[in-house]
């Protein structure tokens, strides 16, 4: 009775707007899509859509197809893409999510050796997945998912690969610059530059700043790593990333990395995958490189 089809068809004239318009991207007529669709409403005994004037609105029964067809059809896709690719001799590609703005860095370091090592097998890294992954993983919209806050939920593995420290960044002429270490209470007049990330995300907030009842003067939200560090380096604010990132830029951008805390703040990038792939020989191998040293000692 349903078929994939159907769900492509509600997909589509969601996202384009009328059937005429639908019927385009899947090849079809719109006497085809209108009758497909009619045959499967007499079929449940139910509306699809309801016509307000020239624009369709979706009924109940179509709200639940839309979103069905948008947590099954990024599967069968998938699906199909991968059984192509085996049915070619290929062992297919991997769809890696970044939920994680400096792992990048740290992902090209894992990547290049991968490649070497899996000739038969692309990489696709998805960053449209920032602070989402999850979703995407059950999706089957990505194959693995970088993270450095995991999020345990029943089908999904993961595995920590990389231990890291997360520091205080400052300007080489700040105050703070030769500091052993900084206190919360040192950071209130600061403007603190961060990735566009919720507050309650952000460890330098969650565990550093918040417990403490402190706030910073002024929060500044910044894309890039580099201009973050540039604007750090000019003196226009400070910010918080792992050690062995701000390492790599300290001599070009004349900052300076500080502990957070007599303690410091210790954190881990995992890799996430979904349990059903967990035997797959190409992802395992990704999972198991990242373990190295001597990709550690790289980063």
């Amino acid at each position: 009775m349903l078929e994939k089809i159907h769900l492509s068809i509600v997909r589509e004239v969601e996202r384009r707007g009328s059937l005429t318009a639908a019927a385009d991207v899947l090849c079809l007529t719109q006497s085809a899509l209108s009758h497909s669709m009619k045959k499967l409403e007499q079929k449940v005994g139910t509306d699809i859509w309801l016509r307000e004037g020239r624009s369709l609105r979706l009924t109940q029964a179509g709200k639940y197809l839309l979103a069905l067809a948008e947590r099954l059809l990024p599967q069968l896709e998938r699906a199909e893409e991968r059984l192509e690719q085996y049915a070619a001799g290929e062992r297919g590609t991997l769809c890696i999510g970044m939920e994680c703005h400096p792992c990048y860095q740290w992902l090209l370091k894992v990547v290049s050796p991968y490649l070497d090592d899996w000739p038969d097998v692309d990489v696709d890294v998805k960053q449209k997945f920032q602070f989402g992954g999850i979703g995407a993983l059950f999706a089957y919209e990505i194959d693995l998912l970088v993270t450095p806050d995991p999020l345990y939920k029943p089908g999904l593995r993961f595995e920590a690969v990389f231990d890291y420290e997360q520091v205080l960044v400052v300007g080489r002429q700040h105050v703070l610059a030769g500091a052993p270490h900084v206190d919360p209470e040192q950071l209130g007049g600061e403007v603190l530059i961060t990735y566009p990330v919720e507050i309650e995300r952000l460890d330098i907030y969650n565990q550093f700043l918040m417990p403490a009842g402190i706030s910073p003067r002024r929060h500044r939200v910044i894309e890039t790593t580099e201009i973050m560090l540039q604007m750090v380096a000019s003196g226009r604010g400070i910010t918080a990333l792992p050690r062995w990132l701000v390492e790599e830029y300290a001599d070009k951008m004349e900052v300076v990395p500080l502990r957070l805390g007599k303690k410091g703040i210790a954190k881990q990038i995992f890799l996430g995958i979904r349990e059903s792939d967990a035997d797959i020989d190409y992802l395992k191998a990704f999972v198991e490189l990242a373990r190295r040293p001597a990709i550690a000692r790289s980063a």
